[in-house]
């Protein structure tokens, strides 16, 4: 295993942990405000400090995560369910009709900037943690879509796949049975690089009021209420940025790793 894996496995693990303890268990109930207690530093009482409201900042970052971490799988896993079959029917029907009309809907959905797409629905819905998931679900269905087709369109004038279709069977069952299996490795891989670019979207979109909202705790709207208290108590910004920069670092490690280990022309090149 690589370097790049092993670290980026245990800071993903971590995270990941914290995430999941926050579900029956934070040092201090992150609803209770405590306001004598605000903005004080790291101490026995409290190991990474208080905010501006006296909570918590290691119960707040522990919550935090758990939103950022749900919205980011959330969304990912709306990418995948919705833009493999896309790719996959893409590459089956190649210069067809289908692959035109999948491959120009992806076109007009990369138009959209993220930020003005996810502008709008929060204008139509209202900013939500569920409206989150939406935008950069959306966003994530043509770039799976283009992965798996990019994967698939090789596989299609490989042996096997040629005899599966002398043998009688149909396109949509050699994309199932022969195809998919096939580029699943490069979707895993795809998956935890848009899985770290989840948590930074779901950060930056509660950052600008967009996201989660109050009183559910987020990193992004931690480091938004920390903006203007950041030369008074530097600690409540850099709590929640760090974790923020951790996750993601551990995510990109991680799916750099998994790359090395996973691409066989990779494998060939270190034998």
């Amino acid at each position: 295993m690589s370097r790049n894996f092993l670290i980026g496995a245990a800071l993903s693990a971590t995270m990941a942990a914290l995430a999941l303890v926050s579900l029956v268990w934070t040092p201090y109930d992150v609803t209770v405000l405590d306001i004598p207690n605000k903005l004080q530093g790291p101490s026995a009482a409290h190991p990474l400090g208080t905010d501006q409201l006296g909570r918590d900042l290691l119960s707040m970052t522990m919550a935090g995560l758990r939103t950022s971490i749900a919205v980011a799988a959330l969304a990912i896993a709306v990418g995948l369910a919705a833009g493999i079959p896309l790719g996959l029917a893409a590459a089956a029907n190649r210069g067809r009709w289908p692959d035109e009309l999948i491959m120009r809907g992806n076109d007009i959905v990369f138009a959209f900037p993220f930020l003005v797409m996810a502008i709008l629905i929060t204008a139509v819905f209202g900013p939500s943690a569920i409206n989150a998931v939406l935008a950069f679900g959306i966003f994530n269905i043509p770039v799976c879509a283009r992965v798996t087709r990019g994967a698939a369109l090789s596989l299609w004038q490989r042996e096997f796949i040629m005899a599966a279709r002398v043998s009688g069977k149909s396109a949509t069952r050699i994309s199932v049975e022969h195809i998919l299996p096939n580029v699943s490795d490069l979707l895993i891989v795809q998956g935890t690089i848009q899985f770290a670019l989840g948590i930074q979207v779901e950060a930056a979109l509660s950052f600008v009021g967009l996201g989660v909202q109050p009183p559910t705790p987020s990193l992004g709207r931690m480091l938004a209420d920390a903006q203007t208290l950041v030369t008074i108590a530097p600690h409540i910004a850099l709590v929640p940025g760090l974790a923020v920069v951790l996750t993601v670092l551990g995510l990109n490690l991680l799916g750099d790793g998994l790359r090395d280990m996973l691409d066989p022309r990779l494998k060939a090149r270190r034998a």
